[in-house]
């Protein structure tokens, strides 16, 4: 793995699979970033045949925004494409997708390494012809036992596991200005810490010592 450049992303992809019966499934957590990402920057996808996938240029940002539409175990098809006709480096590449070794709530922020079996991340690396890319990975899970993973990742997640990716999404983009300077240390300080767990309810107030019970016979 080569050290962590710090340019300014130029293009940011969020992984996940085309098509109704997917938009809410698990896998689909790199989509959900990049639609959020998008209406952020005011940024509008259209569909583009060369680049297989729906494609966004945020000109005031300087960043373009995929999603492509080749489903997952092929999604470096669309990648290299885009990154390749606009000479974009891998280095200035951030692959946002979902991940199963992360507790819904959490994101791990990092450059290069591994690929967790990812099948997203297996063609990227394929396409692009290396591991060193930034990745930000949003936490989903994982159901317990390696054989029901294609079956989880391709639900959607319970209500309250839901809730707490879209806080981990909406703490995602509150961090894109520090992404788009390039300020990789910073981010990933920020998205990496967990998040302070809920405060406990305030127990109910006691009444004063003052108060006097009710007298019942009263009318």
């Amino acid at each position: 793995m080569s050290a962590a450049p710090s340019r300014p992303p130029r293009l940011v992809v969020g992984l996940g699979n085309p098509g109704a019966e997917y938009t809410e499934t698990r896998h689909n957590a790199g989509f959900w970033f990049c639609e959020r990402l998008a209406d952020k920057l005011g940024a509008r996808f259209s569909h583009e045949s060369r680049f297989h996938g729906l494609v966004a240029n945020a000109r005031e940002a300087g960043v373009w925004l995929l999603m492509p539409q080749t489903y997952m175990n092929r999604s470096g098809q669309a990648i290299g494409a885009l990154a390749r006709f606009y000479r974009i480096e891998p280095a200035e590449i951030l692959v946002v997708h979902d991940e199963l070794d992360i507790p819904p709530g959490q994101l791990r922020l990092k450059f290069g390494g591994g690929l967790g079996g990812h099948n997203g991340l297996k063609d990227t690396s394929a396409h692009l012809g290396t591991n060193d890319y930034w990745r930000l990975r949003i936490g989903i899970g994982h159901p317990g036992d390696r054989n029901e993973v294609v079956n989880f990742v391709l639900k959607p997640a319970r209500r309250e596991e839901q809730t707490l990716i879209d806080d981990s999404l909406d703490r995602a983009l509150a961090a894109w200005p520090t992404l788009a300077k390039g300020d990789w240390n910073s981010a990933t300080q920020r998205l990496n810490a967990r998040p302070a767990p809920p405060k406990p309810p305030k127990p109910p107030k006691a009444p004063a010592a003052t108060d006097k019970p009710k007298d019942e016979s009263q009318p």
